[in-house]
């Protein structure tokens, strides 16, 4: 059980690249459409897109994640904090509340601390691709952390569709098949990458708006990974969120530990 919680935490660091919180409750938001909800015109739209996602420098939250890898499921609290385009810090609490993994990702390295085995990781931020396809970056992970759009994929080139209220943007990029569903706010409901020839896919959906700090965030996010035979499924549930905070992004590797692997 120990080991079994200890990868699921490690695997959960490297999918997520994934606190100074106040405790507040959450305010569900009343999602309006946007002007340009069913614009043909494609460099209104992409440019109505960008402007609906959410501009921060700083951001902490609190979720309650259960994580499945293989159908082996645990429940752990995840802390959260960011600092735009420079690091992802992550606190990993599993039982009693006692830290059992803690994580730095920044866009050239991933470093993990395991403290339930006393081992730690230092790689380069190409480890990720062990569990997640090549087209995936730093910037994808925080993305996809906030509820924003994968900045690549708001892109001239992909295929614009209205139905239902929602927008969708769809395309191919570097073999990496990709489709992008937005709702009438053009606050994304769901992204799907796909790259058959690596047997790899990613679904993350996004549910329950709420709004924190002026901002509009899902509060629940729901991560689905397929890479070849590992199968994770991450279900994140913000039950604090708050933008422009002060914080810091404490990581040290404690005396004896060894690296692992």
């Amino acid at each position: 059980m120990k080991k079994n919680i200890a990868n699921s935490l490690l695997i959960a660091c490297c999918l997520l690249v994934m606190v100074s919180c106040k405790a507040r409750k959450q305010v569900l938001v009343a999602r309006k459409a946007d002007s340009t909800a069913k614009t043909n015109d494609v460099v209104s739209k992409l440019a109505a897109i960008r402007s609906s996602q959410v501009n921060f420098t700083t951001f902490a939250g609190k979720a309650k994640t259960k994580l499945s890898i293989n159908n082996n499921s645990n429940d752990v609290t995840l802390n959260i904090r960011i600092a735009k385009d420079k690091r992802i810090w992550v606190s990993i609490t599993a039982v009693l509340g006692i830290e059992a993994a803690r994580a730095v990702i920044t866009p050239d390295s991933i470093m993990i601390i395991n403290r339930l085995q006393s081992v730690y990781i230092k790689k380069p931020f190409s480890y990720i691709y062990t569990y997640a396809s090549k087209q995936v970056n730093y910037k994808t992970l925080e993305s996809l952390l906030i509820g924003n759009a994968v900045p690549e994929l708001v892109n001239e080139q992909a295929t614009i569709d209205h139905a239902d209220g929602n927008t969708t943007l769809s395309g191919v990029l570097n073999d990496l098949v990709y489709k992008l569903i937005l709702g009438p706010d053009n606050k994304v409901t769901q992204t799907n990458l796909d790259n058959q020839s690596q047997a790899q896919s990613l679904q993350v959906t996004n549910n329950t708006f709420i709004q924190a700090t002026n901002r509009v965030l899902p509060s629940q996010i729901d991560i689905a990974s397929v890479v070849k035979d590992k199968k994770i499924q991450v279900n994140l549930h913000y039950t604090k969120a708050d933008f422009e905070v002060e914080q810091n992004y404490p990581f040290s590797i404690p005396d004896g530990y060894e690296p692992g692997k």
